[in-house]
């Protein structure tokens, strides 16, 4: 990091951070995902901003032998990046076991340090950087959703006896579906009940949803709900 950076250098960090703001911008806008090119774009670029400031007040950095203040640079960026983690903690939604906007809230936190980096001068590392994430975001995905994971459903069965806390987990294993029974609901006053179960299986995520185990069921048992409870965060 040169003690006085020219406008020429000061020029080409914006612009890189600006390119790097874009080509991860754009990889996730084009997948219809949250922190597209605009959102990465600024906040790149708030992170290079603080990094070029903090490099332009390194000649006035420590105590002056007249100032009774220190100053410390380095909490600048640092703000930055503490303010960084409060967005992507906004990004993250939870309900139940369904969590999303966890890869949204790391892609912010990336480009903000790649902001640091290319603001900072270190212009090799900032585009190793950039390159690492884009690699991570567009060809991992690909690996990603093939990977077999669990999933969970919230399953409710009206019109049922009890013999349905035993018969259904067997009749849905053939189809590599499991069952955990977890209760029995009385709706309101009448004699009518409604049988409620956790199904879990494990596909991977591009896999088609479970439509065989839909149609199965409905032979068999009047579906009252079917949620599903798990989901990857993006």
């Amino acid at each position: 990091m040169p003690l006085q950076p020219t406008w020429s250098d000061i020029a080409i960090r914006l612009a890189l951070t600006i390119l790097a703001g874009m080509i991860i911008g754009f990889d996730r806008g084009a997948r219809g995902h949250a922190a597209g090119l605009r959102t990465t774009i600024l906040v790149g670029l708030a992170a290079s901003l603080s990094m070029i400031q903090a490099n332009l007040l390194l000649s006035v950095d420590g105590k002056g032998s007249t100032s009774f203040i220190q100053l410390d640079l380095m909490r600048l960026p640092l703000g930055i990046l503490t303010g960084v983690g409060f967005i992507g903690g906004g990004t993250i939604l939870k309900k139940g076991d369904l969590i999303t906007g966890v890869t949204t809230a790391a892609t912010l936190w990336l480009i903000t340090v790649i902001g640091l980096c290319l603001g900072g001068g270190q212009l090799a590392l900032g585009c190793v950087g950039t390159a690492i994430g884009v690699v991570t975001l567009s060809i991992l995905k690909w690996v990603d959703v093939r990977i077999p994971r669990l999933h969970r459903a919230a399953l409710t069965i009206g019109g049922a006896d009890v013999s349905v806390i035993e018969t259904l987990p067997k009749l849905i294993e053939p189809l590599h579906y499991h069952a955990r029974f977890q209760e029995r609901r009385r709706r309101g006053d009448s004699t009518n009940v409604d049988y409620a179960f956790e199904v879990f299986w494990r596909r991977p995520e591009n896999s088609r949803p479970p439509v065989d185990l839909l149609c199965l069921l409905e032979q068999h048992y009047v579906i009252k709900s079917f949620d599903l409870t798990t989901q990857n965060g993006r």
